[in-house]
């Protein structure tokens, strides 16, 4: 082969990987920072960026939100309760610049982090608030993690409590505090119930002392309700005090009448 021929096919070559290597393609929801002989000279946005080959480099760094497990961390809390706690975490990058130069690994860095964050607030905190104020801890690790990524060019948009487990002895005791809860929630309707039953018995206690038949009336009406069962004997308290009470005045007006009519006149023979 020609030593010409040979020469224009290298330089051909070359020509087609200085062109590849110089074409970079920045997608719509990346930004490249381009880095010209060690210094940042700018950052490229979307489209077809060139490149000088050797002498420039375009590292690309994703804009979107990331969503990034925290893993379960054994933690004790304020109460020295011992518990496993896993979060969830979502950051995106705002500065490309200052993600590419302040640190050297933006996933790792904010992993670590977010780790240790959630060990310190979840342990600042008892059980039953770890528990109950979910919101207000997720808004604790999440505003320190703002301070602490913000020199990172990393905003965290939001971080969640995944899950909290809790020992089993724990949980036995949660249940029987659950449970005598319920408890006492039952007895103080009873008593409720009780009072108001009471009320209404006096009530109809004072109508009937103001009506005397309407005990008459009411006696006949339990005796109905009895028949219904078909019994052969049947044991009905009397109302006792009235009973006595008419006795005595039956007797009254038998002596008092009694007394009215004298002895009865003897005849002389």
């Amino acid at each position: 082969m020609d030593p010409t021929t040979v020469t224009v096919i290298v330089l051909v070559i070359l020509l087609l990987v200085a062109a590849r290597m110089s074409i970079r393609i920045v997608r719509q929801y990346e930004k490249g920072v381009l880095f010209r002989l060690g210094r940042v000279v700018g950052v490229r946005d979307p489209g077809l960026r060139l490149i000088i080959p050797v002498i420039d480099r375009l590292p690309l760094v994703s804009l979107r939100i990331v969503t990034m497990p925290i893993q379960s961390q054994g933690i004790i809390t304020q109460d020295n309760v011992s518990v496993d706690v896993s979060a969830v975490a979502y950051y995106r990058v705002v500065d490309a610049v200052k993600s590419v130069i302040a640190i050297e690994n933006v996933a790792a860095a904010i992993d670590q982090i977010a780790q240790t964050t959630l060990r310190k607030v979840v342990g600042r905190h008892t059980l039953d608030q770890t528990l109950s104020e979910t919101e207000r801890i997720n808004g604790d690790i999440r505003e320190i993690l703002d301070v602490l990524t913000v020199e990172w060019g990393v905003e965290v948009t939001l971080v969640e409590l995944k899950d909290i487990q809790l020992p089993e002895s724990m949980k036995r005791a949660m249940a029987r505090q659950a449970e005598a809860e319920r408890e006492k929630r039952a007895k103080i309707i009873a008593a409720e119930g009780e009072a108001i039953a009471a009320s209404a018995l006096g009530d109809a206690s004072d109508t009937m002392m103001a009506h005397p038949l309407a005990l008459q009336l009411r006696n006949l009406q339990s005796l109905v309700e009895i028949a219904v069962d078909k019994n052969s004997t049947v044991v009905f308290p009397a109302p006792l005090m009235s009973t006595i009470g008419e006795l005595s005045a039956f007797l009254a007006r038998e002596n008092q009448a009694a007394s009215a009519a004298g002895p009865s006149p003897v005849k002389a023979a």
